[in-house]
Formats: structure tokens, sequence, C-alpha cells
């Protein structure tokens, strides 16, 4: 009788099983390895496209700069910018300097375009802004990060006799220079002085993108400007027969104010028409002290610290 020449049947079996056991990994288990993960991890969204107006920003998401496990005794950190974000600023502020000892903030409010002058020049590490930055500032490696929402107010003295509410239109008309007088609106005959915030604000940048459409303020004789940005000043000049306009946030609790409704809205609606995004900028690459306190600041802490809780 003839012997079987070749390998034995078991060498076969074995190649089938490794055949097998190989056809399976590559068709799942790679499929697996290259499957995206998911993560905890944050992220930001940081404008990185050219707009104009708050209400069409440009965003893409990037990983955020994280909370920092600790901050290094000493560490500084600069800010200068919107008057706007003072509230914003102090309440964070507070809440870093809680949460890492040693760390110190020092804060500025010379409006949004000063505090861009100084993040540009080295002079702070962030900037506090309450507009979209311009294509100029982006080209010269700023980033924006939102921080938080924001609304416009329009307000007028606590004693005005004037206690309706206004239209969009109807705002728009009267920061032009268009309408100047109460009785145009509803009220009593008298002169609308307009307070208006210098060209320097941002939020006099956000109130004519939002507001006026991008028109130009109004240069009729009812209408001055302010010579620095600030609230307190714009708040005291109002009077009887003044009308302004400011963050929401600093004039929410305000006693001798009263904020007008305009189409039946008030700043505190999800529907208010005037809204617009604060942001911290910072110059690539960022300061440790940067990164250290934006990472805060778009933390579930920071948060927490920005709305005073």
């Amino acid at each position: 009788m003839a012997q079987r020449s070749g390998p034995p049947p078991i060498v076969f079996i074995a190649a089938l099983i490794a055949l097998l056991g190989g056809g399976y990994w590559f068709f799942f288990m790679r499929n697996q390895a290259s499957a995206p993960v998911a993560t905890d991890t944050p992220v930001n969204t940081t404008q990185t496209g050219s707009t104009s107006t708050p209400t069409g920003i440009n965003t893409t998401i990037s990983a955020a700069f994280p909370l920092p496990a600790s901050v290094p005794a000493g560490t500084s950190v600069r800010i200068d910018g919107s008057t706007s974000m003072v509230t914003v600023n102090e309440n964070l502020r507070q809440g870093f300097q809680r949460q890492f000892q040693g760390a110190n903030v020092n804060t500025s409010a010379g409006g949004s375009d000063k505090g861009i002058q100084d993040l540009i020049a080295g002079k702070v590490d962030i900037a506090a802004v309450s507009r979209p930055l311009t294509s100029s500032e982006q080209a010269q490696g700023l980033t924006a990060v939102p921080i938080a929402n924001d609304a416009i107010a329009v307000v007028v003295g606590k004693n005005n006799p004037f206690s309706a509410g206004l239209t969009i239109a109807q705002v728009s008309d009267i920061f032009q220079g268009k309408v100047n007088n109460w009785s145009a609106v509803g009220g009593t005959a008298g002169t609308i002085r307009v307070i208006n915030r210098p060209a320097i604000s941002g939020t006099n940048k956000s109130f004519q993108e939002l507001i006026l459409k991008g028109a130009n303020f109004g240069t009729t004789p009812n209408i001055a400007t302010l010579p620095r940005d600030a609230t307190t000043p714009l708040l005291q000049a109002l009077g009887t027969d003044g009308i302004g306009y400011a963050t929401y946030a600093q004039v929410a609790k305000q006693q001798t104010v009263r904020v007008v409704p305009i189409d039946g809205l008030t700043p505190d609606s999800s529907s208010y028409p005037y809204q617009r995004t604060l942001y911290y900028v910072y110059k690539t690459p960022a300061s440790p002290a940067a990164q250290a306190f934006i990472g805060y600041a778009t933390s579930t802490s920071g948060q927490q610290a920005l709305i005073g809780s």
C-alpha cells in the first residue's frame, strides 16, 4: 500500500484557522481601531472667520485650553477691554484667585479697541472684547474665544415721562437723528437727548451693527457723544429727557434708570433682538497666564463663577 506524501491534515487545519483569524482582524478589529473615540475633553468655539456682525459669527470647534490643575504662585494675568465685561471680568477674577491661591488678576476697562491695542503691544495677556474681531485683527495673530452671551439694553432715566416701549425702527431712527422729539414715539413733546458712546467702544460698534444695520450714528444737535467709554457717566447724563444704551448686566439692577422694551421684549427674553457674544482675545502663541485664565473661564467652575454662584 502506497504511503501518502505531504504534510499531515493537522497542518491544513491550522493554516485555515490562521487565515480565518486574520480575516476577522482585518475586517472587524481594524475598523474599530480607526473609528472615532468618544471623549469627555471640553472644546471651545473660537472665532476664525472674518465677520462684521455678531449675528453672523464664523466659528470652528478647536481644543480648549484645559482647566489648569495648578497655577504657579505669583502668576499675573493682565486684562483690558470692554466696559461691558466689567462684571464678567470681576466675577472670573475673584473665582480664579480663589481657586488658585497666589495668582493675581489685574483688570482695566478702557474699551474693546484699547484692549486689542494693548494686547498687540504686549501690554496685556487678554483683551476683553464685546464685538467680533476684524479680519485685520485676526491677521495679526489674534483669536477670540466666546465667554458669555449678552444683550444691549436701551435705557432712559427713571424720571423720564416716557414710559412706553419702542420698536426696532424707532430706536434706529432716534440714534440716526431722524426722530428727535418724544412726541413722535408716543411720548410728551420735548427733545430726545441721545447719549452715545465713543467710537472706541465695542458696545458702540455692536449697537451700530445690530440696531443701525451698519448705518452711521446721527450728528444732529440733540446727539452727544461721551468723551470716554464708561457706563456710570452715561446713566448719570440721561436725566429726564435722555436715551442711551448699555450692556444689560450693568443696568438690570440699577434703580436710577428704566430699560425700554423693544417690540414688547425685554433683554432677559430669549427672543430679544439686541443680543451678542462677549469674547476673551489672546495673541498667538498665548502666554501661560492667558491659557490658564481662559482655561478657567471656559471650564464648569469658571462658568459658575461667571454668574456669581
